[in-house]
């Protein structure tokens, strides 16, 4: 642990009280001065920190950093056993993993960063990605499973995701299939899958699993300003909600030819039983959501009355006005 980090603790440790730069000097065996070198290094890093003379320091309410150290303490056992990256700044979390792989790298791991210049969504569309305000990570999974299977995987991580809220929050986030995570009607966070294969076996020899999820971003841009949300945790970390989703997510992709989280994802969905649009190939269709089958497909009932599952990548669904 650097001395930021350690300073950084000490405060996050005292949250609802000041504390002396001597004090934190004298339990770290540091100077006054290597005190407040730290504490400047993380405002620098957008850190909010009061100080009051004769009190000390305190974190601001909203105060938040991503730490390797803090992340790792909160992991369950599997979790910990991922390489993990943590990043100030990146133009995707996926596109990092994807030079990882190039480079050679062949073990599981958790890139995340503080903010990301190209965060990237489905069909082409960018995910706003702020400093500071949300949490951008992506999994780099090795697996077997055949490329047709892969895109099951987005389901997987939404059940991940809403687990996590759940068990730290009495927030009740609902799944828009097939990778939006939303929360009152808007969206919250956003899923991206990307596989790496191999043509010659038509399996997928890398998985890489983006999550973006709003944590306390408030100024949206214009276009998104309407349907986007945030979680607005009060006295819940980055780094709290970070080793939840990654042990939850870990837990699933331990055994991904078990479907039983399919269950959590049915009753987590946002149009199950409402009527719809999905689009493919730019032309609008208008059905009713029937089901998810166990892949992750979305199982809908045309005006004609007949059934057709849709399969992620094919189609945007919107609910119908």
């Amino acid at each position: 642990m650097t001395l930021k980090e350690k300073v950084y603790e000490k405060l996050e440790n005292n949250r609802d009280d000041y504390i002396s730069g001597q004090l934190i000097a004298e339990e770290l065996g540091i100077s006054r001065n290597a005190v407040w070198k730290a504490i400047k290094r993380i405002r620098k890093d957008g850190c909010k920190i009061d100080s009051v003379s004769s009190k000390g320091y305190r974190l601001a309410k909203n105060a938040d950093i991503l730490s390797e150290d803090k992340i790792r303490k909160n992991m369950n056992e599997r979790s910990r056993k991922l390489s993990l990256k943590v990043l100030d700044t990146v133009d995707s979390t996926n596109n990092e993993a994807k030079r990882m792989i190039s480079d050679g790298f062949a073990s599981d791991a958790l890139i995340i960063s503080n903010e990301q210049t190209g965060g990237r969504g489905r069909l082409g569309r960018n995910f706003y990605s702020p400093k500071n305000t949300g949490i951008y990570m992506s999994f780099i999974i090795h697996t077997d499973l055949k490329l047709s299977d892969a895109v099951s995987v987005t389901t997987a991580a939404a059940v991940a995701v809403v687990r996590a809220i759940e068990k730290l929050t009495l927030i009740k986030p609902m799944i828009k299939w097939v990778n939006d995570v939303f929360i009152n009607n808007k969206k919250a966070c956003g899923i991206l899958t990307e596989a790496v294969t191999d043509f010659e076996t038509g399996s997928a020899q890398s998985v890489i699993i983006g999550i973006g999820i709003n944590i306390s971003t408030e100024d949206f841009p214009e276009e998104i300003s309407e349907s986007a949300t945030s979680l607005n945790l009060q006295g819940i970390s980055r780094n709290t909600i970070i080793a939840a989703v990654s042990d939850e997510l870990t837990e699933i992709c331990s055994d991904l030819n078990d479907k039983s989280y399919i269950d959590d994802y049915r009753k987590h969905s946002l149009i199950i039983g409402k009527e719809i649009d999905f689009y493919r190939n730019n032309v609008k269709m208008h059905a009713s959501a029937e089901d998810i089958d166990n892949n992750g497909g979305l199982i809908v009932k045309l005006p004609n009355g007949e059934t057709e599952t849709l399969n992620s990548g094919e189609v945007t669904v919107r609910l119908s006005d």
